[in-house]
């Protein structure tokens, strides 16, 4: 009888920590699939003959998942280059997955 009572316990904790790591799982493959959206609008941004200044935010489906972008393009010291910041976030107004900062080449049209 004890015997089973401690099988009990320690399945139950088994149990929790499995659900743990499916949740941290989760999370971060959220976390990937907006590092990849960022890192893709980076780079249409750098293809683009010069990005227009200022704030844009978009939607973007990903994973069968609707995704908000939102980018800030602003004029640095240097005026060959423009600062760009993009966040990422699920579409349901949930937490920022992914912030990042590069700098890309201003072109004249």
């Amino acid at each position: 009888m004890i015997a089973l009572a401690i099988f009990a316990l320690l399945a139950a904790s088994v149990l929790s920590a499995s659900q743990f790591v499916l949740q941290q799982s989760g999370t971060l493959q959220e976390r990937l699939f907006a590092t990849w959206l960022a890192d893709n609008q980076l780079h249409e941004l750098r293809l683009k003959a010069s990005p227009s200044q200022g704030r844009q935010a978009f939607r973007q489906r990903f994973d069968q998942r609707e995704w908000r972008l939102e980018q800030v393009v602003m004029p640095t010291a240097d005026p060959r280059l423009l600062k760009v910041e993009i966040a990422v976030r699920l579409d349901n107004g949930g937490p920022v997955l992914h912030h990042t900062s590069a700098w890309v080449q201003a072109r004249d049209e």
